[in-house]
């Protein structure tokens, strides 16, 4: 018999507090997040389990777009305090070996030259084992704080993301292999005629270049994106290493992958190299009975689950839904932001009270709730029925809820076989091409 098919794991988050309202997480910690040090042991406890990388999302902004004030956003973290995830990076890299550390960065606001100049100085930092988490931005109030009033269109924002991608791996690639000589005979460090400036004049961004750092061990970072919309999923299979699910259930899950991995071969890619990796939160717990109570809980929100619901949605929408009746069927709403995320939510159905308690559990498989080793085998068997390259967990947040994934879960998938025993290579890039 063949040995199964084993799948990748990545890790979503941000740099913010722990999930302080539990009781596993101690009122110091809850305060003290920001030296980095609790990320410091996540990290660790993910590349004991043998992860594929943690992805740091980030936004830029304080979020009024609940009942049009910051009081929801402040009151319970949702988008505010959140540290720049670029400066975490380096930290969890050298407390690490082998995991690869993902962060978010958006075309929108970055300057080409400078996220160029950045991730290829976090690469070497961290010996090759940066990603980027390309995303075009989806708020209006993020806009404000670089000298815009709203956000470029929807899809004027890919076209701006094709060209900047164009424009820093332009700038990857300005220095030539053999450029550094360090040569003491002649006294000379870098090769001039192996440097050379890009001259990018396009329709967005104007470059001179070249870099003024080094190549990087992985010339570029590895490259992840979570478009789900038609122009986001051509920008994906475009330039993606790993792209970002958010479908539930087998037939849509299969329907994403296979236009992904479509798309890539259109672009002249091999579909191999493109890992499509399936968001999910597990309910793990001692028992079946304990898991099954907790997942009860996240389907009936209380109030203040129901607002921070809403306050997340109001964000990422731009559309402030407590002017919409709780009671009343959803309607056709528009956004100019994330419209994936609104159609998934507006596809819920029902009010948008029910719809705001299905939210919570939209990540949730029912399978997926049980012990370490019932959900394990689930996820194995809906990973084999899709045909999929992996998961990217997400929750957490507690030193308990680490251990239950990471000790608990992936421990049970690893009895399976169903996951890497050891990293494979150096570089982050290998790694995910490992299998």
């Amino acid at each position: 018999m063949s040995a199964p098919r084993r799948m990748h794991l990545g890790w979503f988050m941000n740099f913010t507090r722990p999930a302080w309202t539990t009781p596993w997480v101690s009122d110091a910690e809850a305060r003290e997040w920001t030296d980095g040090e609790y990320h410091v042991d996540w990290i660790r406890a993910m590349e004991r389990a043998k992860f594929d990388f943690m992805m740091l999302e980030d936004s830029s902004m304080v979020s009024d777009g609940f009942r049009g004030t910051m009081d929801a956003d402040l009151k319970h973290s949702l988008y505010a305090p959140k540290h720049d995830p670029l400066a975490l990076a380096p930290v969890l890299a050298r407390e690490t070996r082998n995991i690869g550390v993902v962060v978010t960065a958006s075309t929108s606001f970055y300057p080409p030259f400078l996220l160029a100049r950045s991730m290829s100085t976090i690469d070497h930092l961290s010996r090759g084992r940066i990603g980027w988490n390309i995303v075009t931005s989806s708020e209006d109030r993020a806009a404000q704080n670089f000298g815009l009033d709203t956000l470029y269109e929807h899809d004027a924002r890919y076209d701006r993301a094709d060209e900047f991608v164009e424009v820093v791996e332009g700038l990857w690639g300005s220095w030539k292999p053999g450029a550094l000589v360090a040569d003491r005979a002649t006294g000379t460090y870098v090769d001039a005629s192996r440097v050379a400036p890009i001259h990018h004049e396009g329709r967005f961004y104007k470059v001179r270049g070249p870099l003024n750092t080094l190549p990087s061990p992985q010339g570029r970072p590895v490259y992840l994106q979570a478009g789900g919309s038609p122009r986001g999923r051509e920008f994906a299979a475009r330039h993606a290493d790993a792209v970002i699910c958010a479908a539930q259930g087998v037939p849509a899950m299969r329907e994403f992958r296979d236009d992904v991995r479509t798309r890539a071969k259109a672009h002249g890619r091999d579909p191999d190299d493109v890992k499509v990796m399936f968001i999910t939160l597990p309910v793990v717990a001692a028992s079946h009975r304990e898991a099954q109570q907790v997942f009860e809980e996240m389907q009936n929100p209380s109030e203040t689950a129901v607002e921070i619901s809403l306050g997340h949605m109001g964000a990422l929408t731009e559309i402030d839904f407590s002017t919409v009746d709780p009671d009343a069927p959803l309607g056709d709403l528009q956004t100019n932001g994330h419209r994936t995320t609104l159609e998934k939510f507006t596809g819920l159905g029902g009010t948008l009270r029910e719809a705001t308690g299905r939210w919570a559990t939209r990540y949730t498989n029912p399978a997926f709730v049980g012990t370490p080793d019932q959900v394990a085998a689930a996820m194995a068997e809906e990973f084999d029925e899709v045909g999929g390259d992996g998961y990217l967990i997400t929750g957490g947040g507690s030193r308990r809820a680490i251990a239950e994934l990471t000790d608990g879960l992936v421990g049970s998938l690893s009895d399976l076989g169903r996951v890497r025993r050891t990293y494979e290579h150096e570089l982050f890039r290998d790694n995910l091409l490992a299998f």
